[in-house]
């Protein structure tokens, strides 16, 4: 049986990639020097060293669903200076989710989504 489902994301600067992910909101659990693992309430990402990727050109993508507070987290993070992807501000979508979206330092792009009630 499948319990969950835990991505397996880049990292070029592993500094620059937990200062992004703790001002996010994540906790580093381990540093195995060219592997990290953060979480996040239930939530666990895994990040590998890829030094060679060019952020540009990355096609690594994450869909986080929320079940509340997206708006909180939203405003949170933009108070934090992270910015918004230019076409992923909050908004409601076909799929009756609210969602935004943000990249990090290594040119993964996370969507948040709440289902709509």
């Amino acid at each position: 049986m499948i319990t969950s489902v835990i991505p397996k994301l880049p990292f070029i600067d592993k500094q620059k990639t937990l200062d992004f992910y703790r001002n996010a909101g994540f906790d580093l659990i381990a540093d195995y020097g060219n592997y990290l693992i953060l979480s996040s309430d239930k939530v666990e990402l895994h990040f590998f060293s890829f030094p060679n990727l060019v952020p540009q050109q990355s096609d690594f993508m994450i869909y986080l669903r929320m079940d509340n507070d997206i708006e909180e987290y939203y405003q949170k993070l933009q108070d934090l200076g992270i910015a918004i992807h230019p076409n992923g501000k909050l908004e409601t979508k076909p799929w009756n989710q609210l969602e935004f979206s943000i990249i990090d330092p290594n040119g993964t792009l996370l969507t948040f989504g709440q289902p709509l009630k």
